[in-house]
């Protein structure tokens, strides 16, 4: 594994760190990182060293969504992106379904893809000045990666609705009163404090620990699968609009200077 690798796996004594390693495009989810990441999934839970997973981002954000340029690739090929984020969808359901815990720690920006990455998890840790949102309408998207089934239960019905359906990205301290974020300190704490959650977690480490986790993940799993399937359904449905790629175009071309036109 080495620093250019889209996932950096650091292992702290229980704890493994997942860290998100795509740094130029705000860690933004390509096929390389979801592959890597379901394939840690995997790893981790075989491994009886590891009590807790934590997933945090290097570079300045957390995780900023989906990757536009490979989802403008698909669609210059004439192909609809739903299978990847098939993929996507599933890797954040193995993470919600681990008989382990996982913690994520967020800074910078947690966005579409990378809102839902945290909503898949147990434990949210956040830097104060993170931003945090779905952002899905802002490109013209609809979620595809559980923030419609998952966003409301973690944040309350109408917090959820207005993130949604604005597209509109808050500050982790806008949370605070929603109980979903466990701990909101300032950035320089960040890597502390999600330690010391972690560890948290890990001193409770036991098979009645993992029986409960399965647990409470069948329970809230009752309506919620068939919700991800419409969700998926509703993005594919979504996705051959033009101004769906003319949105990622646009956000993607750097806007033109007056010196450019010189």
């Amino acid at each position: 594994m080495t620093d250019t690798d889209p996932l950096i796996v650091e292992q702290r004594g229980p704890v493994r760190w997942l860290l998100l390693n795509r740094p130029e495009r705000r860690n933004a989810l390509d096929v390389t990182l979801i592959e890597a990441l379901d394939k840690q999934i995997t790893s981790a839970e075989a491994d009886p060293g590891t009590a807790v997973i934590a997933v945090a981002g290097r570079g300045p954000s957390f995780c900023a969504g989906g990757d536009f340029h490979q989802f403008l690739e698909l669609h210059d090929r004439g192909e609809n992106p739903v299978d990847f984020l098939t993929d996507v969808s599933a890797c954040f359901s193995r993470i919600a379904a681990s008989p382990k815990p996982w913690v994520a720690v967020l800074h910078g920006h947690a966005v579409a893809g990378g809102l839902e990455l945290a909503l898949a998890c147990d434990v949210v840790v956040a830097a104060d000045t993170t931003l945090i949102g779905d952002g899905h309408l802002k490109r013209r998207l609809v979620p595809a990666g559980g923030s419609s089934v998952r966003l409301p239960g973690a944040v309350g019905r109408g917090l959820s609705r207005w993130l949604l359906l604005t597209g509109e990205l808050l500050p982790a301290t806008a949370f605070a009163h929603t109980g979903w974020i466990q701990a909101i300190v300032p950035a320089a704490d960040l890597d502390a404090t999600a330690m010391r959650i972690c560890r948290q977690l890990a001193d409770r480490h036991s098979p009645a620990q993992q029986r409960l986790k399965t647990l409470l993940h069948r329970i809230d799993g009752i309506v919620p699968e068939d919700a991800l399937r419409e969700e998926l359904a509703t993005f594919a449905d979504n996705w051959p609009a033009s101004s769906v790629a003319d949105a990622l175009r646009a956000f993607l071309t750097p806007p033109t200077t007056k010196a450019d036109t010189k």
